[in-house]
């Protein structure tokens, strides 16, 4: 599988559940945005909600980052709206407030190189779009384990801070802690005990 880091997102349109609505969803409508596009296998499972929820709780710190999150299964808009009208204490996503894209044709999971032919359904694969429509952060799990939120808010943070100054995050950076100027990199591993 090639990886999609440094190449323009692939383009989708497909119907989405948003707010327990049914709409059509696409990638243009987020031109000019930081999106976090996450993959999970299916609705009404183990691991997913946990995610989508995860995700759904924290859908505000992204915003404020103007970033904006969207999940993605090979389940159809009628699952993901059952799912949707499913409490929380029973498995279900109530209160998902961001789109759940329905990728019936699993095109989308194809496209972006996570589908597992074999089983039909996508591996946990999350990517961060940058507003020029470029993939910036591409991670992939198997489907026994769930992603961090915080990480993805730390990569929001990371991939922000590297394109407004050009500098450099080094590893476990966090928003307020020194980044790394290439040209004086000196004066950084100065400071490294």
């Amino acid at each position: 599988m090639a990886t999609l880091v440094g190449k323009p997102a692939p383009k989708f349109k497909t119907q989405a559940i948003v707010k327990g609505q049914i709409k059509e969803v696409s990638l243009d409508e987020y031109k000019g945005k930081w999106v976090v596009l996450f993959f999970y296998p299916l609705d009404f499972t183990f691991v997913c909600p946990t995610e989508i929820t995860g995700f759904a709780d924290r859908v505000g710190d992204f915003q404020s980052r103007g970033a904006e999150v969207i999940g993605v299964s090979i389940d159809s808009q009628y699952s993901h709206l059952a799912w949707y009208n499913t409490p929380r204490n029973k498995g279900g996503i109530a209160g998902t407030d961001y789109p759940v894209l329905a990728d019936v044709t699993k095109q989308i999971s194809r496209d972006y190189g996570v589908l597992m032919e074999d089983k039909g359904i996508a591996l946990r694969g999350l990517f961060i779009i940058n507003p020029d429509g470029v993939v910036v952060n591409e991670t992939v799990n198997f489907l026994g384990v769930g992603r961090n939120v915080d990480e993805t808010l730390r990569l929001i943070d990371a991939f922000q801070h590297n394109a407004k100054t050009g500098e450099v995050c080094p590893a476990n950076w966090t928003k307020g802690k020194d980044t790394i100027n290439t040209k004086e990199a000196g004066k950084y591993f100065e400071k490294v005990k």
